[in-house]
């Protein structure tokens, strides 16, 4: 095991989310409340990648801080009855991580109880711990406060962890706390985000078995 704890992000990482979930409850508010405003599927995978789904809303989609609160729980709503699905060896490479004796750890913008029920119905084992939405603004993704709590409580320094997303909110948490990031590549083929993400990031895994070989082979 060459990492004691991973720390991945939920969507797009672990469950194909944006594409199956997040996009389409997002068209269908736009056209009920913003029918000026549309994007295609590619155009929000890069959008969220940077500048990152505040700022988005805020400044592209052009959503005040109440229309914000009334997006997220319209969001919320919505993901109560779409479960996504894990991407097929992601399933196995976190039961391998935690029956190795590793920790397992999220950080995410969807809610933990979203998070924990996903889990749950991918069978997937239940995390150490979970930083979701539910954080306080300041205190989420890519603010670096959850990734050293996680250091904090285990006891491990940097060099032990190991995160794993595929946004840049991702990796500038990570490379503010001085902890290799790997980059999941698998949910999209758009050649911006991956050539920042081969570019920048510490390690770059474009399939799932590419990144199981890598833990634990």
């Amino acid at each position: 095991m060459k990492y004691p704890c991973l720390v991945v992000d939920h969507d797009d990482t672990v469950v194909n989310s944006t594409a199956t979930v997040h996009y389409p409850c997002f068209v269908q508010y736009v056209k009920e409340f913003f029918p000026g405003y549309s994007c295609t599927l590619e155009e929000y995978f890069i959008k969220n990648f940077d500048p990152g789904v505040v700022a988005f809303f805020r400044d592209d989609v052009g959503l005040s801080e109440a229309q914000m609160k009334h997006e997220q729980a319209y969001w919320n709503e919505y993901v109560q009855d779409h479960v996504p699905r894990a991407y097929e060896g992601m399933r196995e490479i976190l039961w391998e991580q935690k029956n190795r004796g590793g920790k397992l750890c999220v950080i995410s913008h969807s809610y933990g109880k979203n998070i924990l029920r996903d889990y749950r119905e991918n069978d997937l084992p239940e995390p150490d711990m979970v930083y979701g939405w539910e954080c306080p603004p300041e205190r989420r993704k890519p603010d670096p406060w959850a990734l050293k709590e996680i250091m904090r409580k285990t006891g491990l320094g940097p060099d032990a962890l190991l995160m794993l997303d595929d946004l840049k909110p991702g990796y500038d948490m990570a490379h503010a706390c001085g902890v290799r990031f790997a980059a999941a590549g698998w949910a999209n083929d758009i050649p911006e985000i991956e050539g920042f993400m081969r570019e920048n990031c510490d390690l770059y895994f474009k399939t799932v078995p590419e990144l199981r070989a890598y833990l634990f082979d």
